[in-house]
């Protein structure tokens, strides 16, 4: 009879995430993960395979919630500028958290993609999704007038993810919200 899993799941990967997000893949150790999450390792094996499969999960995890509720914020904002730049400094703001923390996609890309195919698709359906999103809010912004419309949406689009995950590994060597958020009002005369 099989035993009856003893754990939240997701409170696990919630943690989890947290763990890998703070030290990185490589440097954390199941051992480190069976203290921090209060399981035993034959529980982390069950539930989820093995390092690999709790590092995917917790990459998942961060796409569905942390990701989500990134572009979730565009939406909020009362003009494509002000949503972007709410976006990028809130951004900032967590990447800059217990010391430079980053962010975990950025920092999966960094650690990770060379090793591991399925990080690869996560990491390419988060910045595929952001890419969309902005796009969107930069092609209702051009057919509004808010922002100049002599880019394509999409490239432009593109230019800001690829702006935001230079913030996001600088915000690992400069932990500084004071001293990256001047660049993004650079980032943002693009929308001029």
């Amino acid at each position: 009879m099989a035993r009856t899993r003893e754990f939240d799941t997701e409170a696990v990967v919630s943690r989890a995430m947290d763990l890998f997000w703070l030290r990185g893949y490589e440097a954390t150790s199941v051992r480190d993960l069976t203290r921090h999450l209060g399981i035993g390792q034959g529980s982390l094996y069950a539930a989820f395979g093995d390092k690999d499969g709790l590092y995917r999960a917790a990459l998942e995890h961060y796409r569905t919630t942390r990701a989500a509720a990134a572009l979730a914020d565009l939406e909020k904002g009362v003009d494509a500028r002000s949503a972007i730049r709410t976006m990028l400094v809130e951004r900032i703001r967590i990447a800059v958290a217990d010391g430079g923390r980053g962010c975990l996609v950025v920092n999966a890309a960094c650690e990770r993609l060379p090793e591991d195919p399925t990080t690869r698709r996560t990491v390419r359906d988060v910045q595929d999704a952001s890419r969309d999103a902005l796009a969107e809010v930069l092609r209702v912004a051009a057919e509004r007038g808010e922002i100049a419309a002599r880019h394509d949406p999409r490239t432009l689009a593109a230019f800001l993810v690829t702006f935001l995950n230079g913030l996001l590994i600088s915000s690992k060597v400069t932990p500084d919200t004071a001293a990256l958020e001047p660049l993004v009002e650079v980032a943002l005369a693009a929308l001029d």
